[in-house]
């Protein structure tokens, strides 16, 4: 008798096997394309009107996936709340303070890896707020994380290419990110994916058009840029780079998706390279080197 083991594969599991390998680099590809659509839309709207803009677009989206799937509701008010926190921790604070940051002209590339360090400090607070034990090699990682970003940031705060009130502003959005992510993980464990989406998407479109209402001028210039920059993240990035994500961790690769995060700063810099010109000087790239080091005594597995 033949062994499961021994059974030849079909094509159907080869190309199974194909599309789950590919994941992976198909995350890491449009987690980095949102920074760039984001420089791509900003110089034709406010930063807070794009934000509400990205996020209507998304929860208008994500409506006809819930329905065909006939995903369940949030079971109580309460339950709806804290998905509608972590929403607004993770896309008004995070996503709106990155995207005021970009409309200050910092470059991409050291903002993708501000936010890259979210793994880090989630690491940093996972003890305090989930109980969760930091070894001592991933302390020492987080200080080579952080020493990564000082080196990556030195040339460009000397040559003052960036405002220091936008790289604290960063940091800001860096913790929204954290804190949104540390939230969901403890009081929205069993959310559903489609349902739960929809609500973290109008809930801080509901709350960043408040803020454009009372902070923008409103005057948005509908160029085919701005169109395509906002179809592109409202679709591509927060449904279809966010669904990866779901699967993957789905798949108990969450360990190793977080260091996924870390490759996006360098994909960033050559698209920032590709289409608008930026550059990155020797220190900095030793700089996302030392930060990559960091990450992997962080997310590395113990013997």
């Amino acid at each position: 008798m033949t062994s499961a083991e021994n059974l030849p594969l079909t094509p159907q599991k080869t190309r199974n096997g194909v599309l789950i390998a590919l994941m992976p680099a198909a995350f890491v590809f449009l987690w980095s394309t949102g920074f760039a659509g984001a420089r791509l839309g900003l110089p034709h709207i406010e930063p807070f009107s794009f934000v509400a803009l990205r996020m209507a677009l998304s929860a208008v989206a994500v409506i006809p996936i819930l329905m065909l799937m006939r995903a369940p509701w949030p079971r109580s008010w309460s339950e709806a709340g804290h998905i509608a926190v972590a929403g607004l921790l993770m896309n008004a604070m995070g996503i709106g303070s990155m995207f005021t940051v970009m409309s200050t002209g910092m470059p991409l590339a050291l903002v993708a890896l501000i936010g890259a360090l979210q793994p880090l400090l989630t690491g940093l607070l996972a003890g305090a707020v989930l109980g969760e034990r930091v070894r001592r090699v991933q302390w020492v990682g987080l200080a080579l994380g952080l020493l990564g970003v000082l080196l990556t940031l030195w040339e460009k705060l000397g040559a003052g290419a960036v405002w220091p009130p936008a790289v604290a502003l960063a940091f800001v959005g860096l913790s929204g990110f954290t804190l949104g992510t540390l939230y969901q993980k403890r009081f929205c464990a069993g959310m559903n994916l489609w349902t739960g989406s929809a609500i973290q998407y109008a809930a801080p479109a509901a709350f960043m058009g408040a803020l454009a209402f009372a902070f923008d001028t409103r005057g948005v210039q509908w160029t085919g840029e701005l169109i395509f920059a906002s179809l592109w993240l409202a679709i591509v990035c927060s449904l279809g780079a966010m669904t990866l994500l779901w699967i993957l961790v789905r798949r108990g690769a969450a360990s190793k998706v977080a260091s996924l995060f870390y490759l996006t700063p360098p994909l960033t810099a050559v698209l920032a390279w590709a289409m608008f010109g930026e550059q990155l000087g020797v220190l900095a790239l030793l700089g996302m080197a030392v930060a990559a080091a960091g990450v992997a005594l962080v997310t590395g597995t113990p013997r």
